[in-house]
């Protein structure tokens, strides 16, 4: 134990741009759903990620086998075999792509005497499953190049013990990042029932932080697959992420987001 504060430095200092991610997020979803919530759901999401790859490196689910390579034991926290950077970076990666699949959900052309940026709140259901889905496709992305960490300066952290069909990533591992997405969208959403109705959430300001945060991850992670001359995973992966861009920026455009009037249907010019 008198060892913790140490580590926890130690992986302050070794993956800073975790914890500055790990601030920016809560920054935007604070302004968003607010403190509590957003501790909340912080905090479940750690707790589900973390059982989930503790449970991995053991029994294969439900991420797949997999094995952390301990060459950092000594300098950074680890919590029963699990880098503690890792599995604090489930929080801010779902909760991006909770604000961001409100955002699309709750879409369209902004509505007289409803003020700029408010979005209704999506029904539960629908808004789970396309912020489920948006986590894994973050995921899709973001895995194949950690896995090349070796050649960049996150370094090797893990690796399979027999190499997937998806540049070297189990399908296994992608269908577990859904099962951790749903069960801590689905612990959050019991907890959160205990609160009052939340039915709007206004896009303003450090709020943006929240579903921003999700383009900034694919985007840094993408540059790093390009950096690597890995074009083919690069290409697959600007092809995943093109889709989830267009319908950002139509939802945008839709409600004039951009600086851009949206279509009228039923009016010329």
């Amino acid at each position: 134990m008198s060892d913790v504060p140490r580590l926890l430095l130690g992986s302050l200092l070794l993956r800073p741009y975790v914890f500055v991610l790990l601030g920016l997020h809560l920054a935007g979803a604070s302004a968003l759903v607010g403190w509590r919530r957003t501790a909340a759901f912080t905090l479940i999401t750690w707790g589900v990620a973390f059982a989930a790859e503790c449970s991995s490196i053991r029994t294969g689910i439900p991420f797949g086998w997999y094995y952390y390579v301990p060459t950092t034991l000594d300098r950074e926290l680890w919590i029963a075999g699990v880098p503690f950077f890792d599995s604090i970076s489930f929080p801010f990666l779902l909760v991006s792509s909770y604000g961001l699949a409100w955002w699309l959900l709750s879409g369209g052309a902004k509505k007289a005497g409803v003020a700029e940026g408010v979005r209704s709140r999506p029904g539960r259901f629908r808004h789970a499953m396309l912020a489920g889905a948006l986590f894994v496709l973050a995921d899709v992305i973001i895995d194949p190049v950690a896995l090349r960490g070796d050649r960049w300066f996150l370094g090797r952290i893990y690796g399979y013990p027999e190499p997937g069909i998806y540049f070297g990533v189990p399908v296994a591992n992608f269908l577990g990042w859904g099962v951790v997405g749903g069960a801590a969208t689905a612990l959050y959403h019991a907890w959160e029932r205990r609160l009052p109705a939340l039915s709007v959430a206004v896009f303003r300001g450090r709020a943006w932080l929240c579903p921003g945060l999700y383009f900034a991850v694919l985007a840094f992670n993408l540059t790093v697959t390009f950096a690597l001359q890995e074009w083919w995973l690069g290409v697959c992966g600007a092809l995943v992420a093109l889709p989830v861009a267009a319908m950002t920026l139509r939802a945008g455009i839709s409600a004039g987001t951009f600086g851009i009037a949206p279509r009228v249907e039923g009016l010329s010019s």
